[in-house]
């Protein structure tokens, strides 16, 4: 494989201005025995239970509090699913066994509605709150605080204990790595700062016990021009086996080139689902691959996961920054490293990168329980 001479990351990364900013905040509860007494329900003529005006009332809270602290878009999910939420041009909502995605344009729609089976009684709520307007970012602690004072007002009338609230505050930034090659030469330049420190410059104090993780998924891609690089035998009983062993081992040798050590391909189907977790964990959930890391932890190296019989059509590149990736408190090093590690992948494969995007999302995530300090 060439190789080019390493480089030392600047302090800053420069992302073009078209890259698309999301941040969506939710709030988790558990449906107990001692709240359902508070809230109405009905039972049927079989003797079950019925939710719809358990589900209901609290739907309507939530929307009248959104209204009135100016939250454009909430969202009650009460079927115990995984919530995702993507960007997207038109809004609409997309469901399976374990997960609920919401697709919508920050800048341009709202919603308010509600999500759940009035006949089975979900083991949790989860109140979805999406971010509105054009600068996400530049905005967020705003909104994180927003979302915090309807939740405390929420609690309080409801007689829900504030501290059975764990507040999940999730963003991202998407764009094409190569978004220069296809003639867009418009950047903006990044720090990446941990939310933590963004949100205290703005005079927003997070809980000293959170857990954070940040992290990058890039999304390549498998289409035929790629799988031609390695011979397939398609009479084998492990016919992809060439391809993506060809597609770790690549990714493996520019990831470590660039001292990116935490890391996963993943090529057999499943959503790859990031967590903070005190022990590092590689685990298949359904149609989830759960990824856990703990970022305090020394680096665990590159994982990768696919089936060898199955062609799938994207796989998934992921970078997790651990406690080193931010000693200069930010992560634009970590970003820029993982651009770089990139650019040479791009080469060894050679895409096309004046015409094929190679999309890289960003993350950063907190977490924490809600507390009658914060």
């Amino acid at each position: 494989m060439s190789m080019v001479r390493k480089r030392n990351a600047a302090v800053k990364a420069y992302i073009p201005t078209n890259a698309r900013d999301n941040q969506y905040i939710l709030a988790e509860f558990a449906l107990t025995e001692q709240l359902l007494s508070q809230l109405p329900t009905q039972v049927n003529h079989s003797g079950s239970i019925n939710y719809y005006a358990c589900y209901q009332t609290l739907a309507n809270l939530l929307f009248t509090l959104s209204n009135d602290y100016g939250i454009k878009n909430s969202i009650l999910v009460a079927n115990d699913k995984l919530v995702r939420v993507r960007y997207s041009q038109e809004m609409h909502q997309w469901q399976t066994k374990q997960q609920i995605i919401f697709y919508y344009d920050p800048n341009q729609h709202v919603l308010q509605n509600s999500f759940f089976d009035a006949n089975i009684k979900a083991k949790k709520i989860t109140l979805v709150f999406l971010a509105s307007g054009t600068d996400i970012r530049v905005g967020a602690a705003n909104f994180h605080q927003q979302v915090k004072i309807l939740l405390a007002h929420f609690a309080q009338q409801l007689d829900l204990p504030i501290t059975s609230i764990r507040i999940r505050d999730h963003q991202h930034l998407t764009y094409d790595i190569f978004a220069k090659n296809k003639g867009y030469r418009t950047s903006q330049a990044h720090k990446f700062r941990p939310i933590k420190q963004r949100y205290a410059s703005q005079d927003v104090t997070l809980a000293e016990n959170i857990s954070s993780i940040t992290y990058a998924i890039v999304d390549l891609t498998l289409d035929h021009r790629i799988a031609a690089l390695v011979d397939i035998d398609p009479a084998a009983t492990d016919p992809y086996n060439p391809l993506y062993t060809y597609l770790t081992d690549t990714f493996s040798l520019v990831a470590k080139h660039f001292n990116l050590n935490n890391g996963a391909l993943i090529a057999n189907g499943l959503v790859p689902i990031v967590r903070h977790s005190l022990h590092d964990l590689v685990s298949k959930v359904g149609e989830l691959q759960m990824l856990g890391y703990n970022p305090k932890q020394s680096p665990c190296g590159i994982v990768s996961r696919w089936q060898a019989h199955e062609l799938v059509d994207n796989v998934q590149l992921i970078f997790v920054a651990n406690c080193h990736n931010g000693e200069e408190k930010n992560y634009a090093k970590f970003v820029n490293q993982i651009e770089q590690a990139m650019h040479l992948f791009a080469t060894e494969l050679e895409i096309p990168t004046e015409k094929d995007p190679l999309t890289l999302r960003f993350h950063q995530h907190v977490a924490y329980n809600l507390s009658h300090n914060n």
